[in-house]
């Protein structure tokens, strides 16, 4: 599936910390290649990812466009990979 820039470039959902590790493992990226690829510092995705801090909105959109443009699309509560499979955030904490 080819992506074009307009396909992932605007997008009207931030992605959270927990989606943002599911999207790394669907694609099998590190956080030091999440980093590279994105342009941002290994301590940006690693603090982000424990939920320490927000990057800067600049940092948050270049990892979230990395991970987009490698297939996922980010929707409130789900993200959707590469295939077609979705992960849905479960809105029941008790399952």
């Amino acid at each position: 599936m080819a992506l074009t820039q307009n396909s992932f470039a605007l997008t009207s959902h931030d992605m959270t910390p927990e989606q943002c590790r599911a999207a790394r493992g669907w694609l099998d990226l590190s956080q030091k290649d999440l980093a590279e690829v994105a342009g941002v510092a290994l301590s940006t995705v690693r603090d982000f990812e424990k939920g320490r801090r927000t990057p800067i909105a600049n940092n948050l959109k270049a990892m979230q466009a990395a991970l987009e443009a490698r297939g996922i699309v980010f929707s409130p509560g789900s993200i959707t990979g590469p295939g077609e499979f979705q992960l849905t955030e479960s809105l029941d904490s008790t399952i």
